[in-house]
Order: structure tokens, then C-alpha cells, then sequence
């Protein structure tokens, strides 16, 4: 698998880039955001692991200018900050996962193995409710128009078509999506509901997202 690091610190970036190499993966290193850019315009990778804070561009400015030109590549996103507002502005940014500094590599390695095997299902087949297709291939939603989705968002529209109209509360949700991610809470889910509701309008949907936070969440046609 090929991997895109991108680290502007020097002895992490080497260090980080040696463990990759060990483990199997092939690794390109940008030094910094734009380089990131141009990198991920030229190549095609399995997955992207990108510092926040590098030169020229940041990790953020990078990661939309990437999707924004239709890359869904999985990123795990690289900061020294802890709040839960910077998580949440990767997140909103494109990211599929991140990881605080200090870290450890062993989770790094962890959590790459995850992202890429789910992001990339063996023969996964188009899901499709009312007007709607999801084809978790290509992490793309298509009706009237189509619009990409990021991996988190993809796995939530995924589990609220499969349920076939049954509620789904918050808790489950989270419980499914987000168990990996320890450091979140359920306000979480509320925002992807968001996101989703956002994406669905886009696309001329015939179907929307009912519910609340304190009664759980439904798919139906409407």
C-alpha cells in the first residue's frame, strides 16, 4: 500500500516514515501542505497521514483543497492540539481520523490497517433507498446530482439505510461509528446528522433524516 506523510518536523517525519517502510507500506513525504497538494494531484494513495501545523499551507488548508478536487483518500490527521474544537475542525475539514501528539506509532500503524481496510470493502455492492445510491467503492452518493462522502459520513448513511426505517438511537450510533474514537462524545453524532441532512438536500434526495438527539434518528422517504 502507498502512503502519503505529510511532516514538516524533520526527525518525526524520518522516524515515522522508517516505521511505515518497515511495515510494508510505500511512502512519499511532503515537507509541507502545498507539497501535499501537488503529491496527492500526481499519485494515487491508500491513505494520507498529515500534520496540522506545516509551512506554506497547513494541514487543514491542504486537506479541503484535496477534497475539494474529489480526492476521497482516507486521511488520518497529525496535531498538538487537544480540544475537542480543533478535532472537530478536521473532522469538518475532510478528515477520517486523527491522532494527538504524542502518540504512539504502534496505534499509528493500528489505525491505518483499520481505515484502509474498511475504506476499501472487496466487491462492496451500490446501497439504494428511494431515490438514493451509495456506493461505498467510490464513498460517492448519487440522486439528482452526487456528492462524495467522508468515511464517517458514508458508515452513518450506511447504518440508517440498513435498518429499513427502524429507529436507530444516538447511543447505537456512536457505538457503531465512533468506538474507535474514545476521545469524542455523542454530540458527535448530531453533527454528522447534519452534515448528512446537508448532503442529501444537495443531491435532490427524495428521502431526509428524521429524529432528535434524545429519540434516535430514521431514514424515510419524503
Amino acid at each position: 500500500m502507498k502512503i502519503l506523510l505529510a511532516e514538516d518536523e524533520t526527525d518525526l517525519a524520518n522516524a515515522i516514515k522508517a516505521l511505515l517502510i518497515h511495515s510494508g507500506y510505500s511512502v512519499d513525504l511532503a515537507e509541507d501542505g502545498q507539497y501535499a497538494v501537488d503529491f496527492a494531484a500526481q499519485n494515487g494513495y491508500d491513505a494520507m497521514v498529515f500534520d496540522i501545523m506545516m509551512p506554506r499551507k497547513d494541514g487543514l488548508e491542504a486537506l479541503r483543497e484535496i477534497r475539494a478536487a474529489g480526492d476521497t483518500t482516507p486521511v488520518i490527521m497529525l496535531t498538538a492540539k487537544s480540544e475537542i474544537e480543533d478535532r472537530i475542525t478536521g473532522l469538518d475539514s475532510g478528515a477520517d481520523d486523527y491522532l494527538t501528539k504524542p502518540f504512539a506509532m504502534a496505534e499509528l500503524l493500528a489505525r491505518l490497517r483499520a481505515m484502509t481496510r474498511r475504506a476499501r470493502p472487496e466487491a462492496a455492492s451500490v446501497i439504494t433507498y428511494a431515490n438514493i445510491e451509495v456506493d461505498p467503492s467510490s464513498s460517492e452518493l448519487r440522486a439528482v446530482n452526487s456528492i462524495s462522502l467522508a468515511f464517517k459520513e458514508l458508515k452513518l448513511l450506511e447504518l440508517l439505510v440498513k435498518a429499513e426505517g427502524k429507529v436507530i438511537t444516538t447511543e447505537e450510533i456512536y457505538d457503531r461509528i465512533w468506538q474507535d474514537d474514545p476521545d469524542t462524545s455523542t454530540k458527535i453524532v448530531l453533527m454528522y446528522i447534519s452534515y448528512l441532512k446537508n448532503k442529501l438536500r444537495s443531491v435532490g434526495a427524495s428521502c431526509v433524516i428524521t429524529g432528535s438527539p434524545e429519540s434516535g434518528y430514521t431514514l424515510t422517504e419524503g
